[in-house]
């Protein structure tokens, strides 16, 4: 699971200032300029900036997909191309931001986390940013991933609504589309929940508090992760950014929607799992009392026998059972009677 990124080392530094607050990446930083509107279609990657800066000022929308924020000195000339405050770029190399909407006037930024599961069933979360103003829509990732490419599909083909839209149903896409993969994470903790269940049931170990410890962690870090996104989405649906038109915003309540039952489903998950360990210290609570009372009714049983053992075995010397020939069968009888006794009224009385 993603740790906390850590900014201790932005302490002191004025506001503004760039630094990139995350995993350390070596992979180059990928920018991919889309445009596009009713009639026509482009998608190329370059590094020229220029090409970029002049997008702006051509017909139709404009997507700028970057993936990669760590080159400081690359993000500052974007930031520059588009007008971009320094406080945005700012929270956009810092990965751990809350997510949160934020109105600039000229363009609305938006911050949301993108879930996915790594190679060992982990969660994984990564920063996604958003910038939405009059035509354009930039997007921008910490890494590379395949996450967008249906809607560059889309786009291309012009199948559905999405050539006639403007930039703020392009902004819709995007946040449908990472909200989509809250699903996938969540049905696979579904799984795992059915699976320690069983488990628990049937032969719970220490391995399984470790797991059941392990998915009340996720589960805070999955809430904490998507939480605050249902109060952006909240806002834009509402009609807090006058980027999305009322056609737009329609489809933004279908992603409110989707978060509300996330999130719920999410609490359903967290209520379930605090069930797991109840029933597992139950589990190993009756476990234990079960042995505990095996072994006090063998001690029960040893007691009287041990008694008889240790009277005949004193040393003294005016002991007439000692002289006895059938002396010895008889204690052994005596032993065996007392034994079988004492276990059948256990068992009457239901103590076993």
């Amino acid at each position: 699971m993603t740790k906390f990124a850590k900014r201790s080392k932005k302490a002191g530094l004025p506001p503004g200032t760039l630094v990139h607050i995350g995993k350390k990446r070596d992979e180059k930083t990928r920018i991919r300029l889309i445009n596009y509107d009713e009639s026509s279609f482009s998608d190329k990657e370059t590094e020229a900036l220029e090409e970029y800066c002049a997008a702006r000022a051509d017909t139709g929308i404009t997507w700028v997909n970057v993936d990669g924020i760590h080159q400081i000195d690359l993000f500052q000339r974007i930031g520059d191309c588009f007008g971009l405050h320094p406080l945005v770029l700012e929270d956009i190399m810092n990965t751990d931001q809350r997510p949160k909407m934020e109105d600039f006037g000229d363009y609305v930024y938006i911050v949301l986390k993108m879930l996915s599961l790594n190679d060992r069933g982990e969660v994984a979360a990564e920063q996604v940013s958003l910038i939405l103003g009059k035509n354009f829509v930039l997007s921008f990732r910490e890494q590379n991933s395949d996450i967008f490419d249906p809607i560059v599909e889309r786009i291309k083909s012009g199948k559905g609504f999405i050539r006639k839209a403007g930039a703020d149903y392009l902004a819709y896409a995007l946040l449908d589309a990472v909200v989509d993969r809250y699903f996938v994470v969540l049905e696979k903790r579904e799984e795992e929940i059915d699976a320690l269940e069983e488990e628990v049931i049937a032969n719970a170990t220490p391995k399984t508090l470790q797991r059941i410890h392990k998915l009340r962690r996720e589960l805070i870090f999955l809430r904490k992760a998507i939480f605050p996104f249902r109060g952006v989405i909240g806002a834009l649906e509402r009609g807090e950014s006058a980027f999305f038109e009322q056609t737009s915003r329609i489809y933004l309540r279908d992603i409110y929607d989707h978060t509300i039952h996330i999130i719920d489903t999410l609490e359903t998950f967290r209520d379930l799992a605090t069930g797991l360990l109840d029933i597992y210290l139950s589990s190993v609570s009756n476990r234990m009392n079960s042995v505990m009372r095996i072994l006090t009714v063998i001690a029960t049983i040893f007691m009287p026998l041990t008694f008889l053992a240790g009277v005949y075995g004193m040393n003294f010397k005016h002991m007439p059972e000692l002289e006895w020939t059938w002396g010895y069968p008889a204690v052994l009888l005596l032993m065996v009677t007392v034994g079988i006794g004492m276990q059948v009224y256990f068992r009457k009385r239901k103590w076993l």
